[in-house]
């Protein structure tokens, strides 16, 4: 905390490995910060019961969720773990009013189905509404899977143009830099609002948290 605030850090985010094992230390560090005024975010796999949430749930300004998937067998076979859980966390964090957003890692032959992705951005419409932005990301081999391919970025296309016919508002593709759904688009006049070139932002047309070209209130947490 100390070395944050010497660098006049504005946030703090709780990431990679999955933030869960170190809870009591993020839950800490979580409250210190939002005294003082930072922000705080957390990016996690989902997999944690309700009482732990709601308790970290006050200290967090975002949170993004990896949904791997949206069957049980995927669940079972590559993480040995449950999607019930997981979908339960998504509801409780929105329902606690935090900022939220799904990357989804899309990996082919294993939960590349469009029938599955379809049915998880209608489930993510109807139970956390179209706002909720999701974020479709390219699989690359490694590890236990190091036999499969790349993500084709025509999967990714493919997933993207499901998620937004099924009405969701804020669809991106990651781990391709350069494409142009790394930004962010007005849903009311499809301007582009915020330019995005892999971790770098170049331009940004919102203002008081609307769009600068046609005036309509964009969802989000917007520092202009």
């Amino acid at each position: 905390m100390k070395e944050a605030a010497e660098r006049h850090s504005e946030f703090i985010v709780f990431t990679y490995t999955e933030p869960k094992v170190f809870y009591e230390y993020m839950l800490d560090i979580a409250k210190i910060a939002h005294a003082r005024g930072m922000k705080t975010a957390m990016h996690s796999c989902g997999y944690i019961n309700p009482q732990p949430l709601k308790e970290l749930l006050p200290y967090l300004d975002a949170v993004n969720i990896d949904l791997k998937g949206f069957r049980r067998e995927f669940y079972q076979k590559m993480g040995l773990a449950e999607l019930a859980p997981v979908l339960e966390c998504l509801k409780t964090i929105k329902a606690a009013g935090v900022w939220l957003e799904i990357t989804n890692l899309v990996i082919p032959g294993a939960n590349d189905d469009p029938a599955e992705i379809r049915e998880m951005c209608g489930w993510i419409k109807e139970n956390l509404g179209a706002d909720v932005p999701v974020h479709f990301t390219r699989f690359m081999p490694a590890f236990r899977l190091n036999s499969l391919p790349p993500t084709p970025v025509a999967k990714l296309e493919e997933a993207a143009r499901l998620a937004k016919a099924v009405g969701l508002h804020f669809v991106y593709i990651g781990n391709v830099p350069g494409h142009p759904a790394e930004s962010t688009y007005c849903p009311t006049c499809g301007k582009r609002v915020v330019t995005r070139v892999g971790y770098n932002t170049t331009q940004i047309s919102i203002r008081q948290g609307r769009c600068a070209f046609c005036n309509a209130p964009l969802a989000g947490r917007w520092g202009r």
